[in-house]
């Protein structure tokens, strides 16, 4: 059972070796040696601690240096009035006892003393056994209310305890605890561990196995680095006085302030592997056994690195663990009180532990379950992906096969009425030769869709070289200066130096210019301006060209790259289908968009 909540139960008489503890003592204060030498004899064989005083500055002085527990005090001292000190003692020091000794009888003078702050009167002369047991009689009321007071505390603290942890176990409820959320969990246990409210340890360490349970690694702790920082922390609480929870928010900002300072400095220096089984944390951890070490050497663990690591030789380890798996541990210690650690404030520890580890094991697997959704979202994104692509790769072979029928059964009829119109011409009039020349003009057309629906439905193997880009882009370019010319159409070159060299397929690449250049020239049948813009971006070459023409609209955007969509009074709609195969085949990207008052086309080929 825990030791805070059993000082006092059901009443028990007090033993006479418990009325004065820890070094108190009886004080006799009288002027009187006579009086004083025999009282204290008697007191002192009775087993107490017995002090002397002749005056009442000698009694101050005892009192603030000496833990008094009961003053005999005469009423006629030579420098002061004993009754009119009382109030003085009883507001400094509420845990004395102050029996009154007076040489008068009157019933009006011992009442005058009680009201005055007395616990008890006695009129001179008294024998020693008198003495003996109004003393006793006073010490043991006064260890049963310092003991009931202390009991109180000890409810209300265990009180404040299961509070917080059902609190902090509301909070893991309605909440996914990430990273951040779960160190403010942990930071309110440790804060709770130290905090004047709960288990009042002067600091605390906490230290986490990592996920592939290779190290023990630190990562929280609370509380002061030495008595200097101590005494000015516990002054600015209480000066402040925060509650609990503000506490826990002002060490928050603190530690944010301070992360590479003082204990939290200290432990994340804390790593040790998880295989060093002689290690006093990791067998705590793994054993899951709270450990107390109160500076006697534990048979089969080395203290001295830990016991160099904290700057004491008295501290407890308690594990944190969950049914799956060892969590870590929390270490704590009276490093500036010295206080000792007993077995109830072990057990109360043992508490705040199970509650970190809820916390903890509840962010691991909310951490487990994030990183499943996200592999799913993953795996379903690349299965929608893998979908289209199918869907898509089954559209374009069923219009292939037909694309391949056409080509087949027209070419070799359309060449022939070709052959024959040209023949016609050469042997008619100026008249026939008008329908002979119209005739031309449309075989000419038709071969030129026969000849884009064979480019789409032909998959020719990508031949990749080094190929200098400049020469290859002014040569296409001069292929289709006539069409600029005729349609007075300027065009804007804007190269960077030095010359860029790709790996591609010479042939696809100028096919591809020359039909984004055509589609370009088509796009200004009344004159503009191309522009066409080349620059590197990272691992890219990215190559811009922006026409005046009409501006495309969001639905030619969308469907632009689709097969036999065309905007032309003629043409298949195969030229941007067949740019984009080139493009991917180059692993490249290649959009449509506008810029400004321009329609924009944008080609990304990787360097």
């Amino acid at each position: 059972m825990d030791t805070l909540t059993t000082g006092f139960q059901n009443n028990a008489p007090v033993r006479q070796e418990d009325l004065l503890v820890n070094g108190e003592a009886v004080v006799i204060v009288d002027d009187d040696p006579l009086i004083r030498e025999p009282i204290r004899l008697f007191l002192t064989d009775c087993g107490m601690r017995v002090l002397e005083a002749d005056s009442g500055a000698r009694f101050h002085e005892l009192l603030d240096t000496e833990n008094i527990a009961l003053a005999l005090l005469d009423i006629g001292l030579p420098d002061v009035d004993g009754q009119q000190i009382l109030p003085h003692i009883k507001e400094r020091h509420p845990d004395t006892v102050v029996v009154m000794l007076t040489g008068s009888s009157d019933l009006q003078t011992a009442l005058d003393c009680l009201r005055g702050g007395a616990d008890d009167f006695i009129a001179k002369p008294a024998s020693l056994s008198e003495i003996m047991r109004i003393a006793k009689k006073n010490l043991e009321k006064r260890r049963l209310i310092i003991q009931n007071r202390k009991y109180q505390e000890d409810l209300e603290n265990a009180n404040f305890r299961i509070s917080l942890m059902h609190q902090l176990a509301a909070k893991m409820n309605s909440v996914y605890l990430n990273t951040v959320q779960l160190d403010e969990i942990l930071q309110a246990i440790l804060v709770g561990i130290t905090a004047n409210e709960g288990l009042r340890f002067n600091r605390a360490f906490l230290a986490l196995i990592d996920e592939k349970e290779h190290v023990l690694q630190g990562r929280l702790a609370i509380g002061p680095g030495c008595r200097e920082e101590a005494d000015k922390i516990w002054g600015e609480l209480q000066a402040k006085e925060l509650n609990f929870f503000e506490i826990v928010d002002h060490v928050r900002t603190c530690n944010i302030d301070n992360e590479n300072h003082g204990l939290n400095r200290l432990i994340k220096n804390l790593t040790v592997p998880t295989s060093d089984t002689g290690n006093i944390l990791i067998h705590s951890a793994l054993e899951r056994k709270s450990i107390k070490v109160d500076g006697t050497i534990k048979s089969g663990f080395d203290l001295s690195w830990v016991c160099g690591f904290l700057g004491t030789d008295e501290f407890v380890v308690v594990p944190l663990y969950s049914p799956r798996r060892s969590l870590g541990v929390i270490i704590a210690d009276n490093f500036i009180t010295r206080r000792p650690i007993s077995d109830g404030y072990l057990g109360a520890l043992e508490f705040f532990s199970s509650q970190a580890s809820l916390a903890i094991e509840h962010s691991m697997l909310y951490m487990d379950m994030e990183k499943t959704i996200a592999k799913l979202e993953s795996l379903n994104y690349e299965l929608d992906k893998n979908k289209d692509m199918l869907i898509e790769a089954e559209r374009f072979s069923a219009l292939g096969h037909m694309a391949a029928q056409l080509v087949h059964n027209i070419r070799n009829p359309i060449t022939a009425v070709g052959g024959i119109a040209r023949i016609l011409a050469k042997k008619g009039g100026p008249e026939q030769a008008k329908y002979t020349d119209v005739m031309n003009k449309e075989i000419s057309r038709l071969e030129s869709t026969l000849e884009e629906l064979f480019d789409f439905v032909s998959h020719a193997e990508v031949n990749k070289e080094e190929v200098q880009f400049y020469p290859l882009l002014q040569k296409v370019f001069l292929l289709l200066q006539a069409d600029t010319n005729k349609h007075n159409i300027e065009v804007s070159l804007d190269f960077p130096e030095p010359d860029i060299t790709l790996q591609i397929d010479q042939k696809l690449i100028r096919q591809m210019l020359v039909h984004l250049f055509k589609n370009a020239i088509e796009a200004m049948p009344d004159g503009g301006l191309m522009k066409v813009v080349v620059t590197r971006e990272s691992a890219w070459l990215t190559i811009r060209i922006r026409n005046t023409g009409n501006m495309i609209d969001d639905e030619q955007i969308r469907k632009a790259k689709e097969p036999f969509y065309t905007t032309k009074s003629y043409g298949t709609g195969m030229g941007l289908t067949m740019v984009d195969r080139i493009v991917r085949a180059h692993m490249g990207n290649f959009t449509i968009g506008r810029h400004d008052t321009s329609t924009e086309v944008l080609v990304k080929l990787p360097l």
